[in-house]
């Protein structure tokens, strides 16, 4: 094991004095290694907080690049930082934070032909991400690795945390056995999160991991807190081990990583319109408005993004209020659903169709693109 140094007794003097952590479990922490995948939301609490506690190796994955909207809630970057490398961000952070944290970057996508080279090496797993498919792929490296999967979520007012450990417990796929349908779940980007609720759930996740480490407490694994920011609520639920779950039950049938897109629809759903040609880019729609016979806008995002920004003449109808109100609705019109990235606005184009609307189009890639390619001055969040 590692010995301190006299400069790491001292920046370490408040964990010491701990009896639960102490000379030793200052020293494990920093002979472990971690893996963070993403350096977004959860992942800049988590890689400011685990290198404030001494976590000898912290490898980070990400592949983006810092943007103004990230800065409400991604402390690790600055207004400085935007434009730059995320990766290349965090690490300035954490190395003025604490020069002594070795930091290992993977500027790349995890993913099911790399994920096992990257993670092989490491002692503890932090899933940091806002996706499915990255989620299945770091809960099936975690469990074909035999390694703890740290785990939180969040979304709007509400946040997750657990750890998955297949080897004392159940792991992601025992509480999720299957995906949601694509775009049923809508992303940060789309549904929006308020700005400290990542930083509470990502101190959350630090605390777990630092306490595998130590070897003290009760860890969560078995246990998933579920936190209302609204109502100032903790919940906890018990989760139970799936004995028919796929990978870590008794008679498994996944048993090396997989394609990850494609099990959570994402391939089909992107790259497949509803009947493979009823797509609209922002330039086209630019031009049919234009016309003596304009189609019908149908703007599918909530009130609040509406009022930031919105195409002229277009109709809201949030998309879970669609199925209330589509009957009120010309299904003979010429129809373009709109939101802002193109995903919720896909569900609605499938959804109308479903129910007798014979010439509904998706705008592809929403106001974002609309935004760049027709009316730039129009707010970008």
């Amino acid at each position: 094991m590692s010995e301190l140094t006299r400069e790491e007794v001292k920046r370490y003097s408040r964990h010491l004095i701990l009896p639960e952590v102490g000379l030793d479990g200052q020293e494990a922490l920093k002979d472990a290694s971690i893996l963070l995948i993403g350096t977004g939301g959860l992942g800049a609490p988590l890689a400011t907080y685990l290198s404030a506690a001494g976590i000898g190796k912290l490898g980070l994955v990400d592949n983006d690049v810092v943007d103004t909207s990230n800065l409400q809630r991604q402390i690790i970057h600055t207004t400085h930082d935007v434009g730059r490398s995320k990766l290349e961000s965090a690490k300035e952070s954490i190395n003025a934070l604490n020069p002594e944290v070795n930091v290992e970057l993977y500027e790349t996508f995890l993913r099911s032909d790399n994920a096992m080279e990257i993670a092989k090496d490491y002692d503890i797993i932090i899933d940091g991400t806002d996706n499915f498919p990255t989620r299945y792929l770091v809960n099936d490296l975690c469990v074909l690795l035999k390694k703890p999967n740290v785990y939180g979520s969040v979304f709007r007012f509400d946040g997750q945390a657990t750890v998955f450990d297949a080897q004392k417990g159940p792991c992601y796929r025992c509480l999720f056995p299957e995906p949601p349908p694509p775009g049923m779940v809508p992303s940060c980007a789309e549904g929006g999160v308020l700005g400290v609720l990542p930083g509470l759930i990502g101190m959350i996740q630090a605390t777990e991991a630092i306490k595998l480490i130590i070897g003290h407490g009760e860890t969560l694994i078995g246990r998933l807190i579920v936190f209302d920011a609204l109502g100032m609520r903790f919940r906890e639920m018990k989760l139970k081990k799936d004995p028919n779950c796929p990978i870590c039950g008794e008679n498994p049938t996944v048993t090396e990583l997989i394609d990850y897109e494609q099990f959570c629809g994402i391939s089909d759903a992107e790259h497949e319109p509803y009947d493979g040609e009823l797509e609209i880019s922002a330039k086209e729609l630019e031009e049919r408005l234009k016309g003596d016979n304009p189609p019908f806008l149908l703007d599918v995002r909530e009130w609040e993004e509406h009022e930031l920004c919105h195409i002229e003449n277009s109709t809201l109808i949030p998309i879970e209020n669609l199925s209330a109100q589509y009957q009120a609705l010309d299904p003979t019109r010429e129809t373009v659903a709109i939101c802002k990235v193109g995903i919720r606005s896909m569900r609605a184009q499938q959804f109308l169709m479903e129910h007798g609307f014979t010439k509904v189009w998706n705008l592809t890639g929403g106001i974002v693109e609309w935004r760049e390619d027709v009316d730039p001055e129009m707010y970008e969040y």
